[in-house]
């Protein structure tokens, strides 16, 4: 399968690419969702573990390469990889390599929030920063949390993936809602953690939004589907009201951060509140 698919939003040209595939548990990605009901869109596994995928964004704009979420922890050994039953069908840089860009091409890396899966390949098989030429994008929340993590919190942090971007002073700290590069913004999505922020695209009148893991997967769309996994569900529930029709009204493009399948989608009104439709299925590169 090639996953490197293309939209054209305005003025830019997006690209979902991968750091391949992974397992997480059925029941803890869909909460107090019963499993008669969250197994006919993402089956089980015969350990209760659904098929899930590391769906980086890579968004050129006016010059600007952004690259949104880096990929999975690839360091953590044979015990890790067997736990989430890791398979690196492609990777993020045979994706940036399709397109001809080398990690040094990357100008701004938006780090939605520091857990493995997410920002893993922040830095190289050596403990270097990938994307020596990047800014990295954080929320302070997430930071302060990514470095004082407690009992709930600690597992998903992995301090080699951050601590030497904090050391070699590539972070961009932002506080709430901030403008990268003209038309690109980082927004606050708490829920999942407190730090976590999501990007938003807009241009000539179109928009999308990269959810991070506020919608983990196009399954995730309807209101009640907050996972297990979320440290704030409640926070979680009132940012999806907030949010969702806002971007449904927009017409948003919506990208998710560990749909299996389906790399751009679009919000339409369901039963439970949303439900996502996948879209641009036909622009392979």
């Amino acid at each position: 399968m090639t996953w490197l698919t293309h939209q054209r939003v305005g003025k830019a040209d997006v690209y979902s690419l991968t750091d391949g595939l992974f397992r997480l548990d059925g029941g803890s990605m869909f909460g107090s969702v019963p499993k008669v009901l969250w197994n006919q869109v993402a089956p089980a596994d015969a350990d209760n573990r659904i098929q899930l995928r590391i769906n980086p964004l890579l968004i050129r704009l006016n010059g600007q390469n952004i690259l949104i979420e880096t990929g999975m922890w690839d360091r953590g050994g044979e015990k890790f990889d067997e736990m989430y039953a890791i398979e690196r069908d492609e990777t993020t840089f045979r994706g940036l390599g399709e397109l001809g860009l080398e990690p040094d091409d990357i100008h701004y890396v938006i780090n939605t929030h520091l857990h493995f899966d997410h920002s893993g390949r922040n830095t190289n098989l050596i403990g270097e920063p990938t994307f020596p030429n990047a800014r990295y994008i954080v929320q302070r929340q997430e930071l302060h949390d990514a470095t004082h993590t407690h009992e709930r919190s600690r597992a998903s942090y992995v301090p080699e993936t951050f601590v030497p971007i904090m050391e070699a002073d590539l972070f961009d700290v932002v506080e709430g809602e901030t403008e990268i590069v003209p038309g690109v913004t980082v927004l606050p999505l708490p829920g999942h953690n407190l730090g976590q922020q999501g990007a938003v695209l807009h241009s000539e009148g179109q928009t999308l939004v990269y959810t991070a893991d506020l919608i983990a997967t196009t399954a995730h769309a309807p209101y009640p589907y907050v996972m297990g996994f979320d440290l704030y569900p409640v926070t979680c529930l009132e940012t999806r009201k907030k949010y969702l029709p806002q971007w449904h009204e927009q017409g948003a493009t919506i990208c998710t951060p560990h749909d299996p399948k389906v790399p751009f989608a679009r919000l339409v009104e369901g039963k439970r509140g949303y439900r996502l439709e996948a879209v641009g299925e036909d622009s392979a590169v």
